[in-house]
């Protein structure tokens, strides 16, 4: 059922379309190297094909892993003689960003000469994936996921079709059960087609012998489902990022699907909790002292009963976090703190700071005038405590948020008295 022209290719408008810029370059005949970008089973091999055909060049189908050096070379001297003879060649390369270094050095000058034009294919980001001097010579293309009318579409067209599809099966399909199958296939037009087969398959044989594909058929076609993640590449990133991004905006719903989603594509739950300890401290902070407690006893939970029964603790997490009040100010201060450390060197601690166990220490003046604050009134003592240099400075700026309004309160008080014992006194050695 693959598309025979460009106008068979379903879904992709943004490309394909009367506007898209596929369909110009279809229509001018002068092809550039390219990569198409994109999940599986959107459209990218049999882009590439129409593409090539449509300028008239030799299409020639590759998988980055399997081709060597010398078939690259070869690949490259057939090329040149197709090029003495007006006609050029496209080399398709799937998975493009398993292409190694050596592989691209061989073939890197013909693409830039002409001698070659490249398409590559690739599920990955290429601006992590592919060598960035290929990435160079070659425009990017982003196709996206099929949605579900696309989809059905497909499925109704393979259904019907007596020659390269199931219509001389006969095979009925309700609207339910092309719905249930394009929901299935998420977003996958081979996942699609493949379901669509093993559904006829199991309905020929079935017993009930109904006229039309049931969605309980569709249903016991498609198994459980395998939802696309992976956990060192883009998939794994982008969906991380919408976890804490979600709790950032204080929605526990839109936190707990993610997690959920995290959790169903085979993450690990640790790395999940690990991201929720880390947010507790840097998004809520003193804002919500507990948060912390929580994310940890969520993590030390994951980590002593697994999985499935630690869904339970971290979906507490995930609810507590996303409803607590919001402030980064404690991890700001931090990196302020930070900044300060490296711009400054190791600055003098102050005399009445350091620590004095042995005479001659004493005598150099190390603990001089230091007063203990549990012998005060009020526990606190206005003594300037940063190297001169540093003399005023404030990394912690507590906001308003929560606990953390009173922190703000009782800390404005105490630099307001700071402030005015160090203008008092004379800088300390």
């Amino acid at each position: 059922m693959r598309p025979r022209h460009l106008d068979e290719v379903v879904g992709q408008e943004h490309l394909v379309g009367a506007a898209g810029p596929l369909r110009a370059l279809a229509a001018s005949g002068a092809l550039p190297s390219l990569v198409l970008w994109g999940p599986p089973g959107t459209g990218k091999t049999t882009l590439a094909r129409l593409l090539a055909e449509a300028s008239g060049a030799r299409f020639v189908p590759h998988s980055a892993v399997t081709i060597g050096v010398k078939e690259i070379r070869e690949l490259v001297d057939l090329a040149a003689r197709e090029v003495r003879t007006g006609r050029r060649t496209v080399l398709f390369l799937d998975e493009i960003h398993r292409f190694n270094r050596a592989q691209q050095d061989v073939l890197l000058p013909h693409v830039e000469t002409g001698t070659i034009t490249l398409i590559g294919a690739t599920t990955e980001n290429p601006s992590f994936e592919v060598n960035a001097a290929l990435l160079s010579r070659c425009r990017v293309f982003t196709l996206r996921r099929l949605e579900p009318n696309a989809l059905a579409t497909l499925v109704q067209r393979a259904a019907a079709d007596s020659e390269r599809g199931l219509g001389q099966d006969g095979i009925q399909l309700s609207e339910d059960a092309v719905a249930a199958i394009a929901e299935a296939a998420d977003g996958d037009a081979r996942r699609a087609l493949n379901l669509l087969e093993a559904a006829a398959a199991l309905h020929k044989t079935s017993s009930a012998q109904e006229p039309a594909l049931s969605v309980e058929t569709v249903a016991q076609a498609a198994g459980a489902r395998v939802l696309t993640h992976d956990r060192d590449r883009e998939d794994h990133y982008n969906v991380v990022s919408a976890l804490i991004k979600c709790l950032r905006a204080s929605d526990p719903d839109a936190a707990l699907y993610y997690m959920a989603r995290m959790l169903a594509a085979g993450e690990d739950p640790l790395f999940v909790a690990r991201r929720l300890v880390i947010f507790a401290s840097e998004d809520i902070g003193n804002a919500d002292p507990a948060a912390l407690g929580v994310a940890l006893a969520a993590f030390q939970a994951v980590e002593r009963i697994g999985l499935p029964e630690g869904r339970i603790p971290l979906a507490q997490a995930v609810t507590y976090l996303a409803c607590a009040p919001k402030s980064n100010a404690a991890y700001l201060a931090g990196e302020r703190a930070a900044q300060a450390a490296l711009s400054h060197g190791s600055l003098p601690v102050p005399l009445h700071l350091r620590n004095a166990p042995t005479p001659l220490m004493k005598g150099l003046g190390y603990g001089r005038d230091y007063r203990y604050p549990h012998d005060v009134e009020g526990r606190f003592v206005a003594d300037p405590n940063l190297p001169d240099a540093l003399a005023g400075a404030r990394f912690y700026e507590p906001t308003s948020e929560g606990s953390e309004s009173v922190l703000a309160e009782r800390l404005e008080k105490w630099r307001a008295l700071r402030e005015a014992a160090r203008k008092e006194r004379k800088p300390r050695g």
